[in-house]
Order: structure tokens, then sequence, then C-alpha cells
């Protein structure tokens, strides 16, 4: 079996933990665990996404695509006080999810497991989409990710991805060019690059 962390079912045995992080100057506690993306804690680029992204002027839900153990969904949630859906393809992680909305009083906050937008409502529209997107999947996942948004978003919405220099910010900048009507570049750090794209 497979132990990828973008794999429906991974492999690795379970050994789940928790951990306790400050995001914001709010405490979050999660619980994580093998074969899922970042088990160690919450990564530098989900941190950097979730403290650099700005509430949409318009309103709506929020999607966090590629949620894992739902970091990401969970304290924009607490900041912005809106509804967010959150899936991934991961079982494992999508299960997690759904421990740490619990864990955290996260009202409003769903997680729904499907590869790429299959566990969203077909009817669903989102003021804003947000991903630290799927990379060790491929490209062709990834840029069909930035592509399916599309229909997702409300007019007025916008694409928030989060991508290392070294993995693709070029090719990901170059794609969503393509596909929106305006890519700005939020900001750069630690070799990581936030894409805002809108529709």
């Amino acid at each position: 079996m497979s132990q990828h962390y973008y794999s429906r079912h991974p492999g690795a045995p379970s050994r789940e933990r928790s951990f306790t992080t400050e995001v914001k100057d709010r405490s979050f506690s999660f619980v994580v665990d093998d074969g899922v993306f970042s088990k160690g804690g919450l990564d530098f680029g989900s941190r950097f996404l979730i403290e650099t992204f700005t509430e949409p002027d318009i309103s709506g839900p929020l999607l966090d695509m590629g949620c894992g153990y739902g970091p990401i969904g969970i304290t924009l949630a607490a900041f912005t006080g809106r509804r967010v859906v959150m899936t991934d393809v991961n079982e494992r992680a999508v299960a997690l999810a759904r421990q740490n909305v619990t864990r955290n009083d996260a009202n409003g906050v769903e997680a729904v497991s499907g590869d790429g937008f299959s566990g969203v409502t077909n009817e669903e529209r989102f003021s804003a989409i947000v991903t630290n997107p799927p990379i060790r999947a491929g490209k062709a996942t990834v840029h069909a990710i930035y592509s399916e948004a599309l229909d997702y978003l409300l007019p007025g919405g916008a694409l928030w991805v989060v991508i290392r220099k070294k993995q693709g910010a070029p090719t990901t900048k170059q794609k969503l060019q393509q596909l929106y009507r305006k890519v700005i570049e939020v900001k750069k750090e630690k070799g990581y690059v936030i894409y805002k794209a809108e529709v």
C-alpha cells in the first residue's frame, strides 16, 4: 500500500499524537498521524498562508483544498468567523480534520473526503479557496486544482496558493495567469511565495 499523504488510504501504521501551536497570538491544538502531510506540526507554508490571507470583500464561505489534518481551515474560521469547508483525498487526514474541528470548537467548519473538488457540493460557491497544494502528487494534479477552482468561486472571489519557489512557483504563476483575470504575488518569505488569483 502507498504511504503518500495524497493517497486515499495511506499504508503507514497509525500513530496519533497531538501538538499545540500559537497562530496570530491564538492557541490551537491538533491531532496528527503518520500518513498525513506535515505530521510533525504546523509547516511553514501553511502558517505563512494563514498569516498572510486577507478576508474577501464579498460574503461567502471559504474552501480549504487539500486540508490535511485541518490547520488552515480551522484557523481561518476562527479569525474570519466564516463557514469553512475543508476537503482532502486522504481519508485518514479527513478523519483527523474532523477530530480537530471538535478539539478547537470550530463551529461552522465541515471536513469532507474527495479527490479534488469531488467531495464539494456542485451548487456550492466560495468567496475564497485556499490551498497548500499537494506538490508530490504531480503537476497535472496541482494544475487541475487551479483550473477546477474557477467553477467553485463566486464572482469577485479568489484562489490563494502557497508554494515553494523550488517546487514550481514560476510554473504555478504562469498557469494561474492563463486561467485568472488577475494574479497578485502577495508575499515572499524563506523560499515560499503566496499568489492570489482573482476571477
